[in-house]
């Protein structure tokens, strides 16, 4: 799973545990590993909804501080409004991968 250069290190850290993706289809899976940097992440949920049923909580925990900004960063592959369909990603952290 990718993330910019500017959020990997709240990924790593852990302050960072969801994230919202425009996607077509899933493009991770539930329980499996992802290489992030340095370190791994695991994928706890996948969860299609609507832009409009972002929590909050799923803002915070993306790292964003607000919906607009998160809706910006989530926006880079197309528009997204509150009907748009979004897949909700809840990940932690699982160690550091070898280099």
């Amino acid at each position: 799973m990718e993330f910019s250069q500017a959020l990997r290190h709240g990924v790593l850290s852990g302050d960072i545990s969801v994230s919202i993706r425009l996607w077509k289809s899933p493009r991770v899976q539930t329980g499996r590993r992802y290489r992030v940097g340095a370190g791994e992440i695991e994928i706890d949920a996948i969860e299609p909804m609507p832009f409009a049923e972002v929590t909050t909580e799923d803002v915070r925990r993306s790292g964003e501080r607000d919906r607009a900004s998160l809706r910006a960063r989530a926006a880079h592959a197309g528009p997204i409004d509150d009907d748009t369909l979004v897949y909700r990603v809840e990940f932690h952290v699982v160690g550091s991968a070898e280099r």
